[in-house]
């Protein structure tokens, strides 16, 4: 055992972090690798993980064993307040597999790393669990470590998305909004929008830092854009940061906006309408499956999306009940005209 105690320092030069530091002298040097090559967003979650991993295996990160990762994954499956508060997504008390399986990607990547450097003589977090099929041929991977359900993501119905809109109450918070449930944009993205971004001539939006890094350049609708003119023109303090959307009072007025404020402000808009669910996610899903219902080919959402992978976007069909509809109708019919045929 050991008496380090993870704490997370972040560093910052301005509004950049420049440095994130747990205390332990071969982690740091890992987060500092992981800063130097990843987008800000992953080296955060990065040190996050880390943290949360270190809490609880409470070990020194080279005297951590296969055995110390396996307590990890089952404390973290275990029910949270004594199992009364459960998700309504798949009805478990626990963090999420999907959670869980992020943190050991990290805590893997750190050893990765340790086992280039020397430092350790292997990487603690299994690739996956033996079978008898995998034990009968060496080198198979067996099953997996952790088996992640499919789940589909929720939307939210028309009504819902126009009861939310009615609960925010600045011009600043509206525009966020439109963003991802008119352009589809993720969190981050609007975070991230800086005045240079915006091309209102075009009703269009530079995505300067979309997920890995990629860039792209999607359509919004005119209704954002003239909210967001009015945002900028009455609402917007004044300030040197050329971030879109920053804070509108208190200390950080005329700060960039953070994620936490982000999400403070979606919550305290969703207990105002009176929903039972209503994330950023969740807005960015309602976009893309609303453009696939009304004929947007699955191409193109793939682009508004930024998904790499035309997979990624498949996920759209099964959220378009019309779509689906429309098919079966169609076979059925077919399938109906042969019948009566053959009688």
């Amino acid at each position: 055992m050991t008496t380090w105690q993870p704490r997370l320092e972040r560093i910052t030069n301005g509004e950049e972090i420049s440095a994130l530091r747990l205390g332990d002298e071969r982690v740091d040097r890992y987060l500092e690798f992981v800063g130097a090559r990843g987008r800000r967003n992953t080296w955060l979650a990065t040190a996050f993980d880390l943290k949360v991993f270190f809490d609880v295996v409470a070990a020194d990160p080279c005297a951590v064993t296969t055995a110390h990762v396996l307590d990890f994954i089952r404390e973290q499956r275990r029910p949270r307040h004594g199992g009364k508060v459960v998700r309504l997504e798949d009805g478990e008390a626990g963090l999420s597999l999907r959670t869980v399986k992020r943190r050991l990607a990290s805590v893997s990547g750190l050893y990765a790393y340790l086992l280039a450097c020397g430092e350790v003589g292997a990487n603690p977090v299994p690739r996956g669990l033996a079978t008898r099929t995998s034990a009968r041929r060496e080198g198979t991977r067996g099953a997996p470590l952790l088996r992640t359900p499919r789940t589909l993501p929720r939307v939210l119905a028309p009504e819902e998305v126009s009861a939310l809109l009615g609960a925010l109450r600045t011009l600043r918070d509206r525009a966020m909004v439109e963003a991802m449930v008119l352009g589809g944009l993720r969190r981050g993205e609007v975070l991230a929008l800086r005045l240079g971004d915006v091309r209102p001539g075009e009703n269009r939006l530079f995505v300067a830092e979309g997920k890995g890094g990629h860039q792209r350049i999607v359509p919004v609708a005119a209704r954002f854009f003239a909210t967001l003119a009015r945002y900028l023109e009455e609402e917007r303090a004044e300030t040197d940061s050329d971030r879109v959307f920053v804070a509108l009072k208190g200390k950080r007025r005329g700060r960039p906006l953070g994620a936490s404020g982000l999400s403070e402000i979606l919550e305290g808009a969703r207990r105002r309408a009176d929903l039972a669910h209503a994330t950023c996610h969740e807005l960015r899903h309602t976009c893309m499956t609303r453009l696939r219902e009304a004929g947007m080919s699955l191409e193109a959402v793939q682009a508004q999306a930024g998904h790499r992978s035309i997979e990624s976007t498949r996920v759209y069909l099964h959220l378009s009940s019309r779509w689906l509809v429309e098919e079966y109708e169609r076979a059925i019919a077919s399938i109906e005209a042969q019948t009566v045929t053959a009688s």
